[in-house]
């Protein structure tokens, strides 16, 4: 049974260590009352134009303005190819404009300005948007819509990949609502913040005397470890996420993505050399501090206006704690099932930290000296 579990935990860190940073384009539309014209600007990463189109022609590793620029056509060709705009079920025209690059917290990005004629003036917007959904299902497209100066957000994604606008109206409760669905999917497509929370979680079931590690005696003692540890990491993640995302302070992302991986190295070398076992909730206070700062990169590269930047995000607040507590809920229960097997502690406790361990070595020196690990 060790063995099995074993086998199962480190193909599940083999996944983890193998894959890529969560995918997202930002695209800004822009029109006034009473015109038929939108304009619009489209952010989007060349690590995912590359996977697409193959812009790296010499295959050296590096995506180079010439190379970007010679193929032109082919960028607007694709992207636009993969966008439909539509005033009250009437399709829009495209004119391609401007192509630029741009350096955001994750990458360089292709930045292609277009406007759209529609055949009247723009009363019903709708936006059919299909980029990468065939390459990468968890892509996502960040939609930031400004009418007459005020801003509304969307998430577009598989299931939501037509959208439509009223003008007249603007819904707070929609922007919070899809924002709040995208935070519970960044957190679990977050590998990095799921082995930190995990990593936090495998001794919640466990209590340290005299040197060993101890099953708790009850549910309930588990329980409140957890709250402690989870409320911790939720308030300190909150405040830099809002400080970040609002502007008021910002890190380079290398630094950001490097701190991530070494919280999560950290915290599973505790659960093997435990140093901090009674106030776990410090050390997930402390760290969750710079996790706050990876969940703002997704909002704060959006750029929105402060007004709707304040709804999205509470909305995205929102649901990377529901995406946490059903990590929780799913975990807990079932360490605590196990807490007195014998195979526990030598096989998951110190087994799957020594996995989560390596795998986050890896992403902090991949990170850290721009490897490209992680």
């Amino acid at each position: 049974m060790t063995r099995v579990l074993a086998a199962l935990l480190l193909l599940g860190i083999a996944g983890v260590a193998s894959a890529h940073k969560p995918s997202d384009s930002y695209l800004t539309l822009s029109t006034r009352s009473g015109e038929s014209t939108v304009a619009g600007q489209w952010d989007i990463a060349l690590r995912d134009l590359d996977l697409a189109l193959n812009l790296d022609a010499d295959r050296d590793g590096a995506i180079t303005w010439r190379e970007v620029r010679t193929r032109e056509s082919d960028l607007f060709g694709y992207a636009l190819g993969r966008l439909k705009l539509g005033n009250t079920g009437t399709p829009c025209r495209f004119t391609p404009g401007e192509l630029l690059v741009d350096d955001h917290s994750d990458g360089a990005y292709a930045v292609l300005r277009f406007s759209a004629q529609c055949a009247a003036p723009v009363r019903q917007l709708s936006v059919d948007y299909r980029l990468l959904f065939d390459l990468d299902a968890s892509h996502r497209g960040l939609l930031r819509l400004d009418v007459d100066g005020a801003s509304r957000s969307a998430v577009m994604s598989p299931d939501q990949a037509l959208q439509r606008f009223d003008l007249a109206q603007t819904s707070r409760l929609a922007t919070f609502v899809q924002f709040a669905g995208d935070g519970m999917h960044h957190i679990w497509i977050g590998y990095d913040h799921m082995l930190f929370l995990i990593s936090l979680l495998l001794p919640a079931v466990l209590m340290r005397r005299s040197g060993k590690w101890q099953p708790v005696a009850s549910l309930r003692s588990a329980l409140l470890g957890v709250l402690a540890v989870v409320t911790a990491f939720t308030v300190s993640h909150s405040i830099t996420l809002t400080l970040a995302a609002l502007d008021v302070i910002g890190l380079p992302s290398r630094l950001v993505e490097s701190g991530i991986a070494l919280s999560v190295l950290l915290a599973s070398l505790n659960n093997i050399w435990p140093i901090v076992t009674r106030r776990g909730w410090v050390l997930a206070f402390c760290f969750g501090l710079v996790h706050g700062f990876g969940f703002a990169s997704v909002l704060g590269d959006l750029g929105l206006p402060r007004a709707a930047l304040a709804l999205a995000l509470a909305g995205f607040n929102v649901g990377v704690e529901i995406g946490q507590l059903a990590v929780v809920l799913a975990v807990v229960p079932l360490i605590y099932v196990l807490r007195n097997a014998r195979f526990y502690r030598p096989g998951i406790l110190i087994g799957g930290s020594s996995a989560i361990a390596l795998v986050a070595g890896i992403w902090f020196f991949g990170r850290a000296f721009g490897l490209g690990l992680g």
